[in-house]
């Protein structure tokens, strides 16, 4: 299982949300940038980065910065919060992105994601993020009613090829990473990365039990909760 650094990114500044909510912002000093760099020295081999701005105002509002820290990263770098249509996948992609994440717009629109997946293939991800075990969308900010089990194979019958999963109330506090999505997903038959809440070692062997792709990880790395390096080997 890979451990995946991740770095969310408001008004400029990297920041985590705590349970997703714009309201609860915990902001850090380093600079995306620098940070990104820290995570591929110690041994990061992907970067995930959310574009929270763009989440919330449906197309990417740090392109510019993203591009930066992909040039600097030297690693692939997964990125979501402001793709809603293939026009904003394409120019996350020019900037040498590796993967662009769809949320809002997999939910809303299934021939649009056959689509971009019939295109794209492997460089589209779909994040299912849930809270109280329902689908949100929209930054977080905007409830669904939508089940996670039955939407996510919606999904991968549409051509979706990896799912990402986020319990948003637990993203941001440490309090350990829910297995239960991915214990949902897995038995599609896609990978599945897992991101909420991975504050321990112990999560990282629970998640890697469970049979995640990856986990994405973000405060507890900045914060120094985990060592990356030791994170890496755990997961391995």
């Amino acid at each position: 299982m890979l451990v995946i650094p991740a770095i969310d990114l408001l008004q400029g500044r990297t920041v985590r949300l705590l349970q997703g909510r714009y309201d609860r912002v915990l902001p850090f000093t380093e600079a995306a940038v620098d940070l990104a760099r820290r995570h591929v020295a110690a041994g990061a081999a992907w970067l995930h980065v959310i574009d929270l701005d763009g989440a919330r105002q449906g197309c990417w509002q740090h392109l510019d910065l993203i591009g930066e820290l992909v040039q600097a990263a030297g690693v692939p770098v997964q990125v979501g919060g402001g793709a809603r249509d293939r026009a904003q996948v394409v120019r996350a992609l020019d900037r040498g992105v590796a993967r662009v994440i769809v949320s809002t717009a997999a939910l809303q629109d299934e021939t649009l994601l056959r689509s971009l997946t019939a295109e794209f293939g492997e460089a589209i991800a779909v994040s299912l993020d849930t809270r109280h075990g329902q689908l949100v969308s929209h930054g977080w900010t905007a409830g669904t009613g939508l089940d996670l089990g039955a939407t996510a194979r919606r999904m991968v019958e549409c051509g979706v090829r990896r799912l990402v999963h986020t319990d948003v109330l637990r993203d941001g506090l440490l309090a350990g990473a829910s297995v239960a999505g991915v214990d949902q997903l897995v038995p599609l038959g896609v990978p599945v990365m897992a991101a909420g809440g991975v504050g321990s070692y112990q999560d990282l062997e629970r998640l890697r039990a469970a049979g995640a792709e990856a986990a994405i990880v973000g405060r507890a790395l900045l914060e120094g909760t985990l060592d990356l390096p030791r994170a890496i080997a755990v997961a391995a």
